[in-house]
């Protein structure tokens, strides 16, 4: 099994981070995090690194439904989504699969909702 979802954007970096951040409020997530990770390397350890953008996800409802049947659960949210630019120029967008990274709590409550998790991040990365 996979543990994300990804898709290939026709445009610019800057362009993919609107693109998805606008694709995943339609769904109902806000961006709670944005890590600039080639911005992070450089200062933490003066490498070079591609373009590579971290957007933490959240959807409150998906959140909540999600504490309430696990309350540690919070240590795998929220759901990140990776913009990340290619030595050919290429931009490529991934999600992580929720059902992937659930398999590893030991509570059937929770796959349920995962499911409905994947379905929106899944409509998102094929809206972009």
């Amino acid at each position: 099994m996979s543990y994300y979802i990804s898709t290939t954007f026709d445009g610019s970096f800057d362009e993919a981070i609107e693109k998805a951040t606008a694709e995943l409020k339609k769904e109902g997530f806000g961006i709670l995090t944005e890590i600039d990770v080639k911005d992070t390397l450089k200062k933490k350890l003066d490498v070079d690194f591609k373009k590579y953008r971290i957007l933490g996800a959240c959807n409150p409802n998906m959140a909540h439904k999600a504490l309430t049947a696990e309350d540690k659960i919070g240590t795998m949210l929220p759901c990140n989504v990776i913009v990340e630019e290619h030595e050919d120029g290429s931009v490529e967008i991934s999600a992580v699969d929720p059902l992937a990274s659930m398999q590893v709590v030991d509570n059937d409550n929770l796959q349920g909702i995962a499911g409905e998790v994947k379905e929106m991040l899944t409509k998102v990365i094929q809206s972009i």
